[in-house]
């Protein structure tokens, strides 16, 4: 057996009995930056799987000793269910059909040109996570790309809760992917052919937030022209996404309650109710029991939410997905750019792998990006991620390398903010986007220092 790669870190796992294929395989998909482990037959592939972690297996059916039909057999047999594609150089589709029925994913005819190999790899990964990989995943599609244990485990439970009606609080630091498993859980759930609708509580005040939820009459305000419908109307028979939840006040919490609890919304304006069905789920990047008892939030809004509470962790805590996340964010951005990606080198992989990423994934996902804009051809290499920090130390996600480094980290993180803002002339959406970090992290940003009584 032999690793090219982390022993810790999910690999992909080769079984070939040709030497010539086998090497060629492994170089390939190392020098685009996927760890690889390669075994000789099914027998030490079953050897490696005991040994090491692998998220797709990439067999020969033609094998003297055990076939990779027979590996195949004794992996769903032993319960493995690790995604495997086979390769077959005969011509014939017989032997790979019979592949297909045993659980293989997809198959390959020998000889195959790389790219092939390549999307046949991005399809995987995205179905593993439940991703169609015809449509690119971002902020608004269907699928959590993973290879955590840990976040496996929350997958599992929300995917058996999915088709309930149950409340859904998912809790975690921005750029988790909070929004990106809601849509998983809705695509799961019966209600995944009616709307899905999410509201951003932190990007509207109230005023606002309360007519987009509820919607009004015509004439019920100065400028109300026309009846409009609510987001909760809007998500009759499908799912609302109460987008960062804790930033809503206790006025519009009380209404919110009310909603939940009589499944029917009060037009601003309206002289009777509407009935509404809708399944809710919330997000926050706060602790709302620490909200509840300072006051910021209301208890009983808060068991009503959390009837199944889920938390992601962020990504320093989960670093074997930094690969998998930093190569579908490469493909996506290469291809969205128009540009001929081919992968990130081993070394910009083990960089990025050592930094801390305190803005997640989103902030990942900003990095891969600029990094796409600055390479020409070939994989993304060190110095188009233009780190000089060295070891696991993150700028984070509004780090200037060229700034002296001096004082607590959120006086920098202000003093960036508020520069950037007089540079762009108050406009919050051109200083965020020099800045590297969305819209909402901005609006987060300065609504923290209001609170902590900061000038911004």
């Amino acid at each position: 057996m032999k690793v090219m790669g982390e022993r810790n870190e999910p690999v992909i796992l080769i079984v070939e009995d040709d030497a010539h294929m086998r090497a060629a395989l492994s170089k390939s998909l190392g020098i685009h930056g996927y760890p690889v482990m390669v075994a000789h037959d099914g027998h030490e592939a079953l050897e490696c799987l005991e040994k090491q972690k692998a998220w797709l297996v990439i067999a020969d059916l033609n094998m003297p000793g055990k076939s990779g039909l027979e590996m195949l057999r004794d992996m769903r047999s032993a319960g493995i269910t690790v995604p495997v594609v086979v390769m077959t150089a005969y011509g014939s589709v017989e032997s790979a059909v019979e592949a297909l029925k045993l659980g293989a994913v997809d198959y390959l005819q020998k000889p195959f040109p790389f790219e092939q190999l390549e999307e046949m790899i991005a399809r995987v990964r995205a179905n593993v996570s439940g991703q169609d990989a015809t449509h690119p995943a971002d902020s608004s599609s269907v699928g959590f790309l993973t290879c955590s244990e840990r976040v496996r485990q929350i997958l599992k439970m929300v995917e058996a809760v999915a088709p309930s009606q149950a409340t859904i609080l998912i809790q975690g630091e921005s750029g988790t992917g909070k929004e990106v498993l809601a849509r998983y859980i809705h695509s799961l759930s019966p209600r995944a052919r009616g709307p899905f609708v999410a509201v951003n509580c932190a990007a509207l005040p109230d005023g606002l937030l309360e007519s987009e939820l509820f919607g009004y009459e015509k004439g019920a305000f100065t400028g109300a022209l026309a009846r409009r419908c609510g987001k909760f109307e809007l998500a009759h028979q499908g799912t609302l996404l109460l987008d960062e939840i804790g930033e809503m006040s206790l006025g519009l919490q009380a209404k919110l309650l009310r909603v939940l609890q009589e499944r029917e919304v009060d037009r601003l304006g309206a002289r009777h109710p509407i009935p509404v069905d809708i399944r809710v789920l919330a997000t926050t990047n706060r602790n709302l029991q620490q909200e509840v008892q300072a006051g910021r939030f209301r208890e009983d809004l808060f068991y009503r939410l959390s009837v199944l509470p889920v938390t992601l962790p962020p990504l320093r805590e989960r670093p074997e997905d930094i690969p998998l996340l930093a190569h579908y964010f490469a493909e996506q951005s290469f291809r969205r750019n128009r540009k001929p990606g081919a992968g990130i080198t081993p070394e910009a992989m083990a960089c990025l792998k050592s930094r801390s990423w305190r803005g997640n994934a989103r902030e990942l996902e900003n990095a891969i990006e600029r990094a796409v804009l600055l390479a020409d051809t070939g994989p993304l290499r060190i110095e188009h991620f233009a780190f000089e920090t060295e070891g696991p130390v993150s700028e984070g996600p509004l780090g200037n390398p060229n700034q002296e480094v001096t004082g607590p980290i959120w006086a920098m993180e202000r003093d960036l903010i508020l520069r950037a803002l007089e540079r762009h002339g108050g406009n919050r959406t051109h200083a965020a986007r020099e800045l590297g970090i969305s819209i909402r992290t901005m609006r987060n940003k300065l609504r923290e220092y209001r609170r902590l009584g900061l000038d911004v």
